[in-house]
């Protein structure tokens, strides 16, 4: 029987219970990917994450990883979430003697540091172009009134500016019929946007019913493509951000340079176990 040390924690708050929650399972050997979807969907959460370390060293002295994700339903490109969740386990739990590592991911490689109010994220920023989407997304989503929308071909998320704060807390999405509706394009997510009230820059929301997950409580993906637009739209290098679901979260985010943007947030270990395999 495999043992598999196994962690539930909340993303992208300093409180239990807030935020977004994700499982991190730390891997001796690696393991088909038919287990790992099994195990996700066992989880239920919106992502689970999967680490392996990549040095012959003891796990308090290694600095690279492998880093995987997967929602219940498939694996995903990129999560910010799992992966502060999985750096917040290293470091807190594991007491790596670094105090940054990397990360070996279908996006590339992935940095994490420890700094005095968080953990710090180093990931690929998200660019988009102006786009109009379909009457049959805005219907589904509830969205009578927009300032702009923009698409991004690298992640497939449709960014939608709304007018005011309240609509975005507002909006009631028809996820079946979301699934369902009409674009010329791939929507792997989609973000509705809007500026925040005092203390945050901008505040979001984000759907992805297609992955399996309707609304995520706190998407970390999803501000590398809100950091960039914010950016140009506000003109701040650093932003406080605040995801309006019904757990709520919040972090900060920043440009690195022109192709990158950090995310700074806390997480929480809410409980720590072991997986068995039989």
């Amino acid at each position: 029987m495999d043992k598999i040390p196994l962690y539930h924690v909340d993303a992208f708050t300093s409180e239990p219970f807030a935020g977004n929650p994700a499982a991190v399972c730390i891997l001796e050997k690696p393991y088909k990917d038919s287990v790992l979807k099994s195990i996700a969907a066992e989880m239920n959460l919106s992502e689970t994450a999967f680490l392996q370390k990549l040095e012959q060293k003891h796990i308090e002295d290694s600095r690279l990883f492998s880093l995987r994700w997967f929602t219940p339903q498939t694996e995903v490109n990129l999560c910010g979430h799992a992966t502060l969740a999985t750096a917040a386990v290293l470091f807190h739990e594991i007491k790596l003697r670094a105090t940054e590592v990397s990360f070996e991911t279908r996006s590339g490689t992935l940095t994490a540091r420890l700094e005095d109010n968080g953990i710090l994220l180093d990931f690929p920023k998200d660019e988009t172009t102006p786009f109009y989407p379909s009457q049959s997304i805005l219907d589904a989503l509830g969205i009578s009134d927009f300032t702009s929308a923009h698409y991004s071909r690298k992640s497939g998320y449709l960014l939608i500016l709304l007018p005011t704060e309240q609509n975005l807390k507002d909006l009631k999405p028809d996820f079946e019929h979301l699934k369902s509706a009409e674009t010329k394009d791939k929507i792997a997510g989609v973000i509705v946007t809007s500026r925040g009230s005092d203390p945050y820059d901008f505040v979001s929301r984000f759907f992805a019913p297609w992955l399996g997950i309707n609304e995520d409580p706190v998407t970390g993906s999803s501000h590398t493509t809100l950091c960039g637009y914010w950016s140009k739209t506000l003109g701040k290098m650093e932003m406080h951000a605040y995801q309006a679901s019904q757990r709520g979260g919040q972090l900060i985010v920043k440009v690195l340079s022109p192709d990158r943007v950090g995310l700074i947030g806390n997480a929480v270990i809410v409980s720590k176990g072991e997986l068995y395999l039989q």
